[in-house]
């Protein structure tokens, strides 16, 4: 049996520019968003039984269980709030528009009604905004 041999070359690219990057928006993502991503993940490692409880879930988190019950209470939200949460715009100064600590109350709240109405007021005061996909 005969066997084909081939010749293969290989080249090496020698630029000196790296490539351009994509364009990212100015700014840091809030706090709020970052944790309201976090409950919705910990929620599918329960789900899925990798975490078991909250106990699991502050142990692979490092964090205390009680923080992680102020985390998972953001799940408590009527999803259009938790969706604003999600979408929040990029926050330019050190200070977000919204915090856990002033959800806590909303959080609290059984009625999505009453909590769309207080969640109202926490956007008027810390003039939250969401992300813009109009130019």
């Amino acid at each position: 049996m005969r066997k084909a041999l081939e010749q293969i070359t290989f080249s090496l690219s020698l630029k000196k520019e790296p490539a351009p990057r994509p364009s990212r928006s100015v700014g840091r993502i809030p706090r709020i968003t970052r944790l309201m991503a976090l409950a919705i993940h910990f929620d599918g490692l329960l789900a899925e039984v990798i975490a078991t409880d909250y106990a699991d879930l502050a142990e692979l988190g490092r964090v205390s269980k009680p923080r992680i019950t102020q985390i998972m209470n953001l799940l408590n939200l009527a999803p259009d709030i938790q969706e604003k949460l999600l979408f929040l715009a990029p926050v330019r100064s050190w200070r977000d528009p919204v915090s856990e600590r002033s959800l806590r109350t909303i959080v609290a709240e059984p009625s999505w009604k009453q909590q769309r109405k207080l969640f109202a007021a926490v956007e008027r005061a810390g003039h939250a905004k969401t992300v813009s996909t109009e130019p």
